[in-house]
């Protein structure tokens, strides 16, 4: 068995800010015996002023908020996953949306920009469009970590069970889903697609949140989740930022996939026949 610890939210428009907060959560993770924390998304920078938070953006070997995540990783001895930060990519284009996973000595082992991107009108006059600035990862990940093998996703990826289920035929028996979702869209679906994802795949969900009232005007729904394969709710944050604690234990990965053998009994599907 092993401890993960989560790192809620509410990331403002100072990047020096919010890697202090970083920072000192992988402090606290660590000496709350924690083999790896997890962060939300955007964990850097959360600014919907594309204008200004220009000035903070840089290439992955700029960004400080990385930077001083790998230091803390290396002198705490822990491992982090990082849930993203906006990065500039190598070809000047469109930024990422990436996620790190760092180990105990501030190496980073994996990453991964988010594949589906966000677009969307909600009812409540929010307006969201993701793919005018960023462009679409095109490789799902996992990476072995102390807590078992890790698949990667973020946000909005949630509503996409076919990457789930590759990650978990590629042997992850952890999903992290790093997050910030609104608050409609939060209070709809956030908790049952948390357990909808842990329980296809027979597999932990893991799933920092951004939450509160943000610096730029946004609200964000937080309620960090830890789900066990069984659908079991093992931790919910809800709405205050903060630090948490969960136990993973991977027999739980076998007794649930001994019980409903999903990953076993699952078949390629044929085109479908219109009749």
């Amino acid at each position: 068995m092993s401890r993960a610890a989560l790192l809620q939210m509410t990331s403002g428009i100072d990047p020096a800010a919010n890697a202090a907060t970083l920072v000192q959560g992988v402090a606290d993770a660590a000496s709350g015996g924690a083999a790896m924390l997890f962060t939300p998304e955007m964990s850097g920078l959360v600014d919907s002023d594309r204008a200004r938070a220009a000035a903070s953006l840089t290439s992955e070997g700029e960004d400080r908020v990385l930077a001083a995540v790998r230091d803390a990783a290396a002198k705490h001895g822990i491992w982090v996953h990082l849930g993203s930060l906006a990065v500039r990519r190598d070809d000047g284009g469109k930024l990422a949306n990436r996620a790190y996973v760092i180990d105990g000595t501030g190496e980073i082992r994996a990453r991964y920009d988010k594949m589906h991107l966000f677009d969307v009108d909600l009812p409540t006059g929010e307006s969201w469009r993701e793919s005018n600035s960023y462009a679409p990862g095109e490789q799902a990940v996992t990476v072995e970590t102390p807590l078992g093998v890790l698949g990667l996703a973020i946000c909005y990826d949630l509503r996409f069970p076919d990457l789930f289920r590759s990650l978990s035929d590629a042997g992850a028996t952890i999903l992290a889903i790093p997050a910030a979702f609104t608050r409609p869209t939060g209070a709809a679906h956030w908790h049952i697609l948390q357990r909808a994802r842990a329980i296809e795949a027979a597999a932990f969900v893991i799933s920092a949140a951004q939450t509160g009232l943000h610096a730029d005007g946004r609200a964000t729904y937080g309620h960090s989740l830890v789900v066990d394969p069984w659908g079991e709710v093992l931790l919910d944050m809800g709405e205050p930022a903060g630090l948490a604690f969960a136990e993973i234990d991977q027999a739980r990965v076998a007794a649930a996939r001994g019980r409903v053998p999903v990953l076993r009994h699952r078949r390629a599907i044929p085109p479908v026949t219109a009749l």
